[in-house]
């Protein structure tokens, strides 16, 4: 029976239809087939993870890259989660191959009606394909793109590998791309860590970062929030209670900068240099952690060491005034009689003024009295009492005069001014002009344990420790001293504390160095010329050993010679050098004269944990470690007798290198015992409150003064602080290197050698001790007039005169009888 013609014409049409559909898909497949990217590397996608730098126990650092993501694997994603990912993008996740054909019908629908595809049928498989291979244009080409890819991706990857891909992979506003970094910019924790709530808020985002974003559009993204909180109620994934208590809840996103657990920005600066430097551009994306020598604990002591350091001796200067002001009012145009300050729009304002060295910014809403109201960003309003004491505002007139004590706050402040609180809340203090920095290194093997390059990174960025280039003044004196002891000459010999008078080539520039004070003490041994830093001794030794014989020696401790000057001055420090490399010379006094390299970075992983750096291991081989490699070195001997010299084991090849000596044990020794008297009676006196024995350092200030330091040492721990300004600015001629470095460098080197004992250094063979007289250097059977002195065995005095002996008894009976006619 045949059909009827009009049924016929129908199934023909639908037919027509059908294989002209099958036609047309199979032709963009041919067409579109060849042009899609391979998925071979699939399961190796790399995801754009920013640098890490971490201290080296751990400790986060610092976190460089454009893009904020923290990888998350799929077994780790809590279950509330993937639940809101699917409620808002994709119910049918684990259902569907890959494409839901219901959400592609509307695409087409929408096209059809509106000219346009306003979005739909995107499944979270073809979201991975088109944020992994495609670009988000909304045209066919590219929505078949996706379903052939989806297809393909689905092939390839379980579902679970899709959905961690997918929630690593989405940008979710303000730079985060991924869950986990979603939840730490926008709630400050990790996602396991969020609520019902918080986790629908971030499930809303991928379908408009900045549309839906709670920060940008509160409103809006609480109502995609809520939108997704009832889906997953409708899809049975929480209860009617879950429900009403998360939809009850507040919009609580802000934004979190990354939380360090070590703030150390110089470092994690100097390893973003490194890292760039080494990686080229990648290096913010490709996952690398850096891994520092710097150690948390020590970090966190040398910047707050640097911190109280440089607001004791700003607070000596006198008060600078307020920062700036919120009033539009002044003197010239006075505020009406019935004016409030509007506390509220005030504590916004402050919102953009940076929190700096622990002291935030707070402004006036009172003055009555001698008690002061301030508001800070926060809201808080604080009240301080100052009705007994003004002293701390006593005016800076110059770097060594005063004002008087004002009468009055109003005297110095004004309704409206931003001033600074200091951490605990209770007292109006100022961000300092000066700065500082220190140094803290091994000297086993250079590694840097700490360093601060300023008073705080966010005030200013540049490095004083490692980019300064300062003048250290007498701190540089041991250099000095170090080679006149290897040159020959002896903790005793005597040289003349004299006027000196040198002129150029021409005689036409005349310098006559002093001494501080202007005093001079006539013939002095080397060993109280260095601890009580007469600056005409140091210029007679290097005139005595020569110029350029002097540069030679000193170039040994790590300087270059080309850049050490060529002329006396040397002899005081002229040479401008950084406190790391004053820390890398005095690492080779405190470790018995072997040099070591200073460094930051000790190695670098890529992102699958695989070491890529590893800094070169130098240490320091002392007396024990010189008896192990001698018995290691006869050994080595009896193999190549046996010819068995070709057989290496991995611990030979793993073995480190062995830093070379530069200076000699004796003269190291000798050299460490003045050092050591610089602390107990010299101008590093201030030191003995650390109760140490075993340290030594020397003091240094420049003319001015300009620039103060003090570098010091025990066995384990080298450190170097420098104060000044980054001008030439003067410190205050009452300020030294004692009075401005030290107690920095006290603070510190309290905690770290907290745990160290004290270490009593061995007397290297060749040094040995004998009794000499103070006059003149030479030994003496005179045990009630003289000192002990140390001295390279073949460098002995000669015994004095026994009529010189003679007059110094002669003279001490002489005193002793006066005395008794006194009393």
């Amino acid at each position: 029976m045949q059909l009827p013609a009009f049924i016929r014409f129908i199934l023909w049409s639908v037919t027509a239809v059908l294989g002209g559909g099958i036609m047309a898909a199979a032709g963009i497949y041919l067409y579109l087939s060849p042009k899609l990217p391979p998925l071979q590397e699939l399961n190796d996608i790399q995801m754009q993870t920013p640098l890490m730098v971490y201290s080296r126990d751990n400790k986060l650092i610092g976190v460089f890259g454009e893009q904020k993501r923290i990888p998350i694997l799929a077994e780790d994603i809590p279950e509330v989660v993937v639940n809101a990912f699917l409620a808002a993008e994709d119910d049918r996740f684990f259902e569907h191959s890959g494409v839901d054909y219901r959400g592609i019908a509307r695409a087409v629908v929408q096209l059809a009606s509106t000219g346009e595809i306003q979005g739909g049928g995107s499944t979270i498989t073809m979201q991975v394909a088109r944020n992994i291979y495609l670009h988000r244009g909304q045209t066919f080409t590219r929505k078949f793109s996706e379903i052939l890819l989806s297809y393909q991706i689905e092939q390839q990857l379980s579902k679970d590998e899709i959905f961690q891909l997918y929630v690593n992979k989405i940008f979710l506003g303000k730079r985060a791309y991924g869950i986990q970094a979603a939840a730490e910019v926008y709630y400050g924790k990790p996602i396991s860590e969020l609520s019902l709530a918080q986790v629908a808020m971030i499930a809303g985002l991928p379908k408009g970062p900045s549309i839906f974003n709670p920060i940008v559009n509160p409103d809006r993204a609480r109502i995609r929030r809520d939108w997704i909180l009832g889906r997953m109620l409708e899809l049975n994934y929480i209860t009617q209670a879950d429900y009403s208590e998360a939809i009850a809840q507040p919009v609580s996103a802000g934004i979190h900068d990354v939380v360090v657990d070590v703030h150390a920005p110089f470092v994690a600066e100097m390893a973003r240099q490194f890292a760039e430097e080494t990686y080229g551009p990648s290096y913010q994306s490709a996952g690398y952690r850096v891994y520092t020598t710097i150690d948390s604990t020590l970090q966190q002591v040398a910047q707050q060491s640097v911190i109280n350091g440089l607001d004791e001796f700003d607070a000596r200067k006198g008060y600078r005034g307020a920062e700036s002001t919120l009033s539009q009012w002044s003197s010239d145009n006075p505020a009406p009689a019935d004016w409030e300050p509007n506390a509220e729009v005030w504590s916004s304002r402050l919102a953009d003024i940076r929190e700096i060295g622990g002291k935030i910014p707070a402004a006036i809403l009172s003055l009555e009295s001698g008690i002061i109201t301030l508001v800070t960003a926060a809201g808080e309003q604080i009240v301080l009492d100052y009705r007994e004491d003004l002293s701390d505002f006593r005016r800076f007139i110059s770097e060594d005069l005063r004002g008087n004590t004002p009468v009055s706050l109003a005297e110095v402040f004004a309704v409206g001014d931003v001033v600074r609180l200091n951490e605990t809340r209770d007292a109006i203090v100022q961000i300092p002009d000066a700065q500082a920095a220190l140094v803290s290194l091994s000297p086993n093997d250079g590694s840097v344990r700490a360093l601060v390059g300023g008073y705080d990174y966010f005030l200013s960025k540049f490095n004083r420790a490692q980019k300064a280039i300062r003048q250290p003044g007498s701190s540089f004196k041991p250099l000095i001293y170090s080679a006149a002891l290897e040159s020959g000459m002896t903790a005793a010999t005597m040289i003349n504390d004299s006027p000196v008078v040198i002129a150029d080539a021409g005689g036409e520039n005349i310098w006559r160095p002093t001494n501080d004070g202007g005093r001079f003490s006539g013939p002095i041994r080397l060993r109280e010329a260095l601890y009580r830093s007469r600056n005409m001794v140091s210029i007679r030794l290097v005139q005595q050993m020569g110029i350029n014989p002097t540069r030679s020696f000193i170039s040994r401790f790590g300087f270059e010679r080309r850049n050490l000057p060529a002329y006396v001055s040397i002899a005081l420090g002229s040479y401008g050098t950084t406190p790391m490399k004053m820390a890398e010379s005095y690492a080779v006094l405190a470790n018995g004269g072997y040099h070591v390299q200073p460094f930051v970075i000790d190695r670098v992983e890529d992102r699958t944990g695989r070491k890529v750096f590893e800094h070169p291991r130098v240490v320091v081989c002392d007396i024990q470690c010189e008896r192990d490699r001698l018995q290691a070195q006869a050994k080595e001997d009896e193999f190549e007798a046996l010819s068995l010299s070709d057989f290496e084991t991995e611990a030979e090849n793993d073995a480190p290198a062995y830093a070379p000596r530069v200076l000699d044990e004796r003269a190291n020794f000798i050299l460490d015992s003045i050092l050591k008297d610089v602390i107990q009676r010299g101008t590093g006196r201030r030191a003995r409150v650390l109760e140490r024995p075993d340290i030594g350092g020397k003091t240094g200030t420049t003319n001015g003064p300009v620039d103060a330091w003090f570098s010091g040492y025990q066995r384990h721990v080298a450190t170097t602080v420098w104060v000044g300004y980054d001008s030439t600015q003067k410190l205050g001629s009452r300020e030294y290197g004692g009075s401005a470095a030290l107690p920095i460098w006290i603070d510190y080197m309290r905690a770290a050698l907290a745990d160290e004992p004290i270490y009593e250094r061995p007397i290297p063979d060749g040094v040995v001790s004998v009794r000499i007289n103070p006059e003149n250097g030479l030994r003496t059977r005179d045990s009630q007039n003289s000192v002990q002195e140390y001295f390279r065995r073949e460098l002995l005095p000669e015994y004095e005169p026994d009529a010189i002996q003679d007059l110094y008894q002669s003279d001490e009976v002489q005193q002793s009888r006066d005395l008794e006619d006194i009393f």
